[in-house]
């Protein structure tokens, strides 16, 4: 296992383009850290430059305690899950999950002892004499893991591994993707767009905009004091309600949007904070919770109540939203 440090790396392709500019962060040993980010923001330029895949303009990579920009991905020491699971169909379960160690030269007896070991940990022994038409999205996407897994290398890496799936078996791979990281203890790096990806898997979240890391942390740190406004907007589902500070009556000096969470408000009570009058627009019924679309003069708003809502659209609804759940973000949209 090994720690993984970026250190002030940038990527400017050909035409001057920057895909990546000076972005410092470190990951512990064993950790589980996601880039998440909106398509074209740099995460996996990220990801393909700690793989070997991407050389590096500027800056440093380091794997344990060596700098690996001038190493290729073979010499690195990594594994890579890709989102569309890179398998030889014309080759079985078995195979395909032990032809990098072939490669290797690795004893007969040896690969067998990997791939069997991994097989068992994926619950994939029933399937070593299948090839990949015979096999389920999801277990497609086990045999990419093995093949990772026997390789037991220092760091893996995820790039959007769960894109291919419908949105059920999305969930059960997240499941099962962060019980085998814990197991096995392998520092990790995991990209994905979809924000409930990286807040249920990670221990460590890198919220990427522009090429540029925007804010790193635990993931609930993050959801609890987003330092931008962009963060505040991406994190979350439905995100933060972002209106202008001059809707807050009494603001703080540099106000320019007030923040608060869909499920920071009281529907219909007078306490304590904000005072909101908004008309409804739509409602969202989804079992346990409710989701009302309104208006807020020429805003727009989302509030979380549990169980099943009463109002209907068109009506006019009052809420308030504590003076302690409320954030306020500057000109810069940066936090106050």
């Amino acid at each position: 296992m090994a720690t993984v440090t970026l250190d002030m790396v940038s990527k400017v392709y050909p035409g001057g383009v920057t895909a990546v500019k000076d972005v410092s962060f470190d990951i512990a040993d064993g950790a589980f850290c996601v880039l998440v980010g909106p398509s074209g923001c740099g995460k996996s330029t990220l990801l393909r430059m700690v793989a070997g895949l991407e050389a590096i303009t500027a800056g440093a990579v380091s794997i344990g305690d060596r700098v690996v920009n001038d190493l290729g991905p073979a010499e690195r020491d990594i594994a890579m899950v890709f989102q569309n699971y890179a398998l030889y169909p014309h080759m079985k379960v078995y195979d395909n999950m032990a032809y990098g160690l072939r490669n290797r030269g690795m004893a007969k007896a040896d690969i067998d002892r990997k791939v069997r070991e991994a097989a068992q940990i994926l619950e994939l022994g029933a399937l070593l004499d299948r090839k990949p038409k015979a096999l389920s999205g999801g277990q497609r996407q086990r045999v990419a893991m093995g093949r990772a897994i026997v390789r037991d290398p220092q760091v893996f890496l995820f790039d959007e591994p769960l894109s291919n799936l419908d949105a059920k078996l999305r969930g059960q791979m997240r499941v099962e993707i962060k019980a085998l990281q814990r197991k096995l203890g392998v520092t990790s790096i995991y990209v994905t767009h979809d924000q409930l990806e990286a807040m249920t898997l990670a221990d460590q979240l890198v919220v990427v905009n522009a090429g540029r890391v925007e804010q790193i942390g635990a993931p609930l740190d993050i959801y609890d004091k987003p330092a931008s406004t962009f963060v505040a907007a991406f994190i979350g589902a439905p995100p933060m309600n972002l209106l202008p500070a001059t809707m807050g009556g009494a603001v703080p000096a540099a106000a320019a949007t007030i923040g608060f969470r869909p499920e920071d408000v009281e529907i219909g009570h007078a306490g304590e904070g904000l005072q909101f009058t908004a008309e409804a627009l739509a409602i969202e019924p989804v079992g346990a919770e409710s989701f009302i679309h309104c208006r807020i003069g020429d805003a727009t708003a989302t509030l979380r109540t549990h169980g099943r809502s009463m109002v209907a659209p068109g009506e006019t609804i009052r809420f308030v939203a504590p003076h302690g759940r409320l954030h306020w973000f500057g000109g810069d949209g940066k936090r106050l």
